[in-house]
């Protein structure tokens, strides 16, 4: 049932007036064919281990009167690619959201294409009004979100994986590939004012808030990923961006990123379709959206009388526009060329009802919020004929206005020359089923490795370390985690290794994050760089760098393993010069000289001479060694 309301409130300021409810969430633009949709607490939520997919036809019979009446809202991470393909593991990801989350709403608000308010509800209880209707009559004005200074650590790094792209496709190894890279801020204010700043300004079309108990997510995205009415299935595919229409109108290398990603989509639906029902037009359309222009088609079909929402997801997810063509194989190039791994943005966000049936968008444009900080994804596919510093400037472009919206600022970014980063990648990622562990001397920092382990498979596995008898012995002892199995701790004796220590430079993306894999992948001995140069870490040990007699060391930001012992040294960002000389910190070796491989040990190759900073500067922060 549906009850038409007295209500002239824009949604945003509706969103605002529930947004202590419990998970309020808005959806503004195309979306159940135009308006908005606005609702808060849910019936239930999808529970961890759920298949979010499934979950999606677990709907009631439709209500009669209303348009959507409820369903399933939330969203579909990037990372529910691995429900779908066997694909390699993300790169670190510094603040991680859950892949999936969906509740179900028995009520909604919708405003329809006309501004016209309406309650649906699909079981016909009109109880939930009263109290709706009180919050909406001390609506507040909206506030303009606290001030996000965004930087870009990685605009060299994405020129690297750029270039790397482009010789992958010149090889064979695939068409297209969407890197993205994510700019980032820190920020404390609520992910409900930011939307209600930068949705009127720039109109989404398919826009998205939703508020939860650990952040959030607004996404001011313009691109439908898959509407479901009945049987017959859209999607909207976008490829090419530009400032201008006519740069996008004359450019032969976007509308060939275009084609690419229409037929890729094609090829989607047709999994799941009835036999020639996938129609796609001859050209794209060209469309304003957010200071930039696109090209769009959509593609349609019919889906199959066998198949539902779950069957197509899985035919389709994550969306091809923003993954690359084929596209296990570009997931892989993504995973290995990508810096920090993708949450919400690039997989979907939208709804399932059993009125309006399923439409979800492209989660791009969307801001990202957790833990204080505040972040957005911007990205674009890479061709053949893609020009690196081009395609840095592509993901500005597309950045820029939704910073502008929300009062926010982006530092100056140059991009670099990807040939002064001449270590081979590292192909792959550390796979997390294999577990973590701990490496120490005796009982030495005992403490602080289990804190480190706990902490990693809590964060990972969502599980409690049991409690762990480390006898007293002056060796080597290690303790592995795997899931699924018990805690295992071995012990050996500890063979000094001979000195200096000899460092073979390899460029791994982000690095090997926050935890200590036993998947040590095929690194051995290496000096491990980002795709930017800078430095990162041993593969078994924390790098220090001994420069004019002060000490340094690279930032624990997330890219590296965090220490247990911790020697003076001041963390910044690194990239090796001429006259460094090299150590390297673990548990078990203690700070000893390390050279790179193919040169001379340095004529002093004992401890670090450090003397202390001059001129007043604040104290050097100290960092970690670890094992």
């Amino acid at each position: 049932m549906r009850v038409r309301l007295d209500l002239s409130l824009p949604p945003e300021r509706v969103l605002l007036a529930l947004r202590e409810e419990p998970w309020p969430f808005a959806l503004v633009g195309r979306w159940a064919g135009g308006g908005a949709i606005v609702g808060c607490g849910p019936r239930t939520l999808l529970a961890p281990g759920e298949d979010p997919f499934t979950r999606l036809e677990d709907l009631p019979a439709p209500s009669a009167d209303a348009v959507v009446g409820g369903g399933w809202f939330g969203w579909l991470g990037y990372g529910l690619g691995a429900l779908v393909e066997r694909i390699p593991p993300r790169p670190p990801r510094p603040v991680p959201l859950p892949d999936a989350h969906l509740a179900f709403y028995d009520h909604v608000l919708r405003m329809d294409d006309e501004d016209v308010w309406w309650f649906e509800s699909l079981t016909g209880d009109t109880a939930p009004l009263d109290h709706l209707l009180e919050s909406l009559a001390a609506a507040p004005d909206p506030s303009p979100p606290p001030s996000a200074k965004f930087s870009l650590r990685g605009g060299a790094g994405h020129v690297a994986a750029v270039a790397d792209c482009v010789e992958r496709i010149a090889a064979g190894e695939i068409f297209q590939a969407n890197l993205c890279l994510r700019l980032e801020a820190d920020w404390n204010g609520d992910v409900a004012e930011l939307f209600a700043a930068a949705a009127p300004r720039l109109r989404p079309a398919y826009g998205a808030c939703f508020v939860t108990p650990w952040g959030g997510i607004a996404s001011l995205s313009p691109e439908l990923f898959l509407r479901r009415a009945g049987r017959h299935v859209t999607t909207g595919p976008i490829k090419g961006t530009a400032a201008h229409p006519e740069a996008l109108r004359d450019s032969a290398k976007d509308r060939a990123e275009h084609v690419m990603i229409v037929d890729l989509m094609r090829n989607d639906l047709g999994r799941v379709a009835e036999y020639g029902s996938v129609h796609a037009p001859p050209e794209p359309s060209l469309q304003p959206h957010a200071g930039v222009w696109h090209l769009v088609s959509d593609v349609t079909a019919t889906l199959a009388p066998e198949h539902g929402d779950a069957a197509l997801l899985r035919a389709t997810f994550p969306p091809g526009s923003v993954t690359g063509a084929p596209k296990v194989q570009a997931l892989h190039v993504i995973s290995e060329l990508e810096s920090t791994g993708r949450e919400v943005y690039t997989g979907a966000i939208g709804y399932a009802s059993p009125n309006a049936g399923l439409e979800l968008n492209v989660a791009i444009r969307t801001f990202e919020v957790r833990a204080g900080r505040l972040w957005l994804g911007a990205g674009g596919g890479i061709v053949a004929d893609s020009d690196p510093h081009a395609e840095l400037e592509e993901c500005l472009v597309k950045a820029r206005p939704l910073i502008s919206a929300i009062g926010g600022s982006l530092s100056a970014v140059k991009g670099s020359d990807p040939s002064s980063f001449a270590a081979p990648l590292v192909k792959g990622r550390p796979d997390p089923a294999l577990g973590v562990f701990e490496t120490l001397r005796g009982r030495e920092n005992l403490e602080a490795h289990l804190d480190r382990l706990r902490r990693s498979v809590r964060e990972l596995y969502g599980e409690e370390l049991p409690e762990i008898e480390v006898p007293d012995f002056d060796g080597a002892v290690r303790i592995d985690y795997v899931p699924g199995r018990p805690v295992t701790l071995t012990t050996r004796e500890y063979t000094p290794r001979p000195l200096p220590i000899v460092l073979t430079p390899l460029t791994l993306p982000g690095g090997l994050g926050a935890h200590k894999w036993r998947d040590r992948l095929p690194l051995g001995d290496a000096l491990l760089l980002d795709a930017d140069g800078t430095l990162l870490e041993a593969a078994w040990a924390t790098v220090l760098v001994e420069r004019e007699g002060v000490l340094y060391t690279p930032r624990e930001d997330g890219r590296i393993l965090p220490g247990t012992s911790r020697p003076d040294a001041i963390q910044q960002d690194l990239r090796l010069e001429p006259g460094d000389r090299l150590f390297v910190s673990s548990s078990l070796a203690g700070l000893v000289p390390a050279v790179l491989a193919g040169t001379s040990p340095a004529p002093h190759a004992g401890r670090p001479r450090t003397r202390p900073r001059t001129g007043g500067s604040a104290p050097a922060p100290r960092t970690s060694a670890r094992s």
